[in-house]
């Protein structure tokens, strides 16, 4: 009986302002430290699924040009493209018959592929042909024929 004698004389009315602005001080600074690694996984999945789905455009270009004896024109000869993860359209340039300044072109201005120039224009939604173009920066490119696919600013 005794431990119920030190309760009733134990004041618990709840919780004070103090407290419950500590209390979300803590919840906050915790959130604010997952947010970093859980935005950093984002973007590592982003980058996956686009390269995968620019190796799947890939190989049906390649199934064009085997019926076709040449690339399509456009994406839209494929049938259905998928959109990038920002909703941007994939973008394609055939090089047979492009002009230079369409080709993306490496940080010496040499184009980077011979077949076609496939890329996803990136969270920005911005490109330019040079590597070397800050817009270009975040772009997700295909390039020496397929040998290389990811970020320009890691090529």
């Amino acid at each position: 009986m005794q431990c119920f004698s030190c309760l009733k004389t134990m004041d618990i009315k709840g919780m004070t302002l103090i407290e419950v602005v500590i209390i979300v001080a803590i919840i906050a600074t915790l959130a604010g430290i997952a947010a970093v690694p859980y935005r950093g996984y984002m973007e590592k999945a982003r980058m996956v699924k686009i390269i995968q789905e620019i190796r799947h455009i890939e190989r049906n270009l390649e199934l064009y040009k085997e019926f076709n004896n040449e690339y399509p024109a456009s994406l839209d000869m494929l049938g259905v493209v998928p959109l990038d993860p920002w909703d941007i359209p994939y973008q394609y340039t055939r090089v047979a018959g492009a002009k230079v300044g369409e080709l993306r072109k490496d940080h010496n201005l040499v184009p980077v592929n011979t077949d076609y120039d496939l890329y996803s224009m990136g969270a920005d939604g911005k490109s330019k042909p040079p590597f070397t173009a800050k817009p270009s920066h975040d772009d997700i490119v295909r390039a020496n024929n397929g040998e290389f696919i990811g970020l320009v600013s890691d090529y």
